[in-house]
């Protein structure tokens, strides 16, 4: 079985931090998500996960070379701020690698001593052909895996999620949540599995800024990003995907 192991470029205080999982789910939402926190937190990159089974591409970003998967935090914190480190890819895993990245993400958390894991995903609900759901119908859906993280939901107003399966890296991190005692809260927003759902995204953002950022965040700019960043992501989703299928290649331009 692949391993995913963490290397640390930049040394930075994470104790007491909030973990956001932004691996890829139901209409982006997650990477929507790390996206526009790493953007509007200004984190700087500082650990790069690493694995074997990674696909063999580096990511350009203003001139710079960056992982397939990173680590984001805030470089300076003023006094009462609350630390946040994002992990970031355009990776879609496969299946025999989630497990190991549920692992690793746990196991960074603790032995940063963070207090938190939060995992961001869409939510597809069954609706009948053409049906679409009511103004103010679209809700937050969340759990935890212990007893106080399903007290820091209800300060999101989240709906608990009572039953049914959450796959990915959010259901490994909920069960090793579990198994060791550890915080994590899974938030799900209905989201369309054929688009990028800033929509959705801004919904969960919204629960993350009441559940531990308390910064009254203004997410209505997001949605109205929401071409821009569906283009942006399925490129970067699409070009990794076919990285992952080939050995080597030529590199792809972004403009």
């Amino acid at each position: 079985m692949p391993n995913v192991d963490i290397v640390d470029l930049k040394r930075v205080d994470l104790r007491n931090a909030v973990v956001i999982d932004g691996f890829p789910s139901v209409g982006l939402v997650s990477s929507i998500v790390a996206n526009y926190l790493i953007a509007l937190l200004k984190m700087e990159y500082i650990a790069v996960l690493d694995s074997d089974a990674f696909p063999t591409l580096s990511l350009i970003r203003n001139g710079e070379p960056l992982g397939p998967a990173r680590i984001y935090a805030r470089p300076d914190l003023k006094e009462g701020e609350q630390q946040i480190a994002v992990f970031s890819t355009e990776l879609q895993p496969s299946a025999n690698l989630l497990r190991d990245i549920g692992t690793a993400i746990i196991d960074f958390a603790i032995a940063q001593r963070c207090r938190l894991v939060i995992s961001a995903g869409g939510l597809i609900i069954e609706r009948e052909e053409g049906q679409e759901p009511e103004k103010g119908e679209v809700a937050v859906y969340g759990i935890g895996s212990t007893e106080a993280a399903q007290d820091l939901l209800k300060k999101a107003d989240a709906e608990p999620f009572v039953e049914g399966v959450i796959s990915g890296t959010a259901g490994v991190l909920l069960n090793e949540g579990r198994r060791r005692g550890f915080d994590v809260v899974t938030l799900l927003a209905e989201a369309s599995p054929d688009t990028a759902d800033a929509g959705a995204a801004a919904l969960i953002l919204a629960a993350i800024d009441q559940m531990v950022l308390h910064m009254n965040l203004n997410v209505e700019p997001l949605c109205k990003e929401a071409e821009r960043l569906e283009a942006q992501l399925k490129i970067l989703h699409r070009d990794a995907a076919k990285k992952s299928k080939s050995v080597g290649g030529v590199e792809t331009a972004y403009g």
